[in-house]
């Protein structure tokens, strides 16, 4: 290595080094603004896989902590998954789990009793998000059950904005979520799809779907 290619070097990592500092400065700036706490509504939608999964991550992390969190699965429950099996085994006294659906509808092939089960999990869901010891609930699916009307929009709407506790965090999973709760929401986001292995005939796998 030649004297000119080694200052050559030296003077693009000192560049990149002044670049990134600047970065960092720009971004210290940036953060120091931000010192507000809240509890979040968080919104996963989207014809993408992972809405639960990036759902049941936050249930973990709070879990993590030590921070008490509880779950209602609105339409999910005919199956076992191994979130479930996993904190009712070992994390019981941390997060409550409700599982209250058995079935996407064309399973059950029974609407009243569909609407019964989701009627009975949103009343449990205002239950847990009322209580003060929980700071995170997950309503997992809800957005299909209020997509049915199974469970009325504006009366989940109102709940949210004016009963929900102020550093309670509540995430709502399902695709086709209303515009109204996305508008009511502080954090959305929705999952592309571009690939998925049932297109190709690949079947649900335990440790990826559930």
């Amino acid at each position: 290595m030649t004297e000119e290619t080694t200052a050559t070097g030296e003077a693009d990592l000192a560049r990149h080094a002044e670049k990134m500092a600047k970065k960092k400065a720009a971004r210290d700036k940036i953060m120091a603004t931000k010192t507000g706490e809240k509890g979040l509504i968080i919104v996963h939608t989207g014809k993408g896989k992972g809405k639960s999964s990036a759902a049941f991550g936050m249930i973990f992390r709070h879990i993590a902590h030590g921070k008490k969190c509880a779950v209602v699965q609105f339409i999910k429950g005919a199956m076992s998954t191994g979130e479930r099996d996993m904190i009712l085994k070992h994390f019981s006294d941390l997060c409550e789990f409700h599982t209250m659906g058995e079935g996407f509808t064309w399973e059950t092939q029974d609407k009243a009793r569909d609407i019964a089960m989701a009627k009975a999990a949103w009343e449990k869901a205002k239950e847990l998000i009322r209580d003060p010891a929980n700071s995170m609930v997950l309503l997992d699916e809800v957005n299909i059950a209020i997509r049915y009307d199974y469970i009325d929009l504006a009366e989940v709407l109102e709940f949210l904005a004016t009963e929900k506790p102020d550093m309670t965090h509540v995430v709502l999973t399902g695709r086709n979520a209303k515009d109204e709760l996305i508008e009511l929401a502080d954090l959305v986001t929705e999952m592309e799809l571009v690939k998925h292995p049932f297109r190709s005939g690949i079947k649900a796998q335990i440790g990826v779907e559930y």
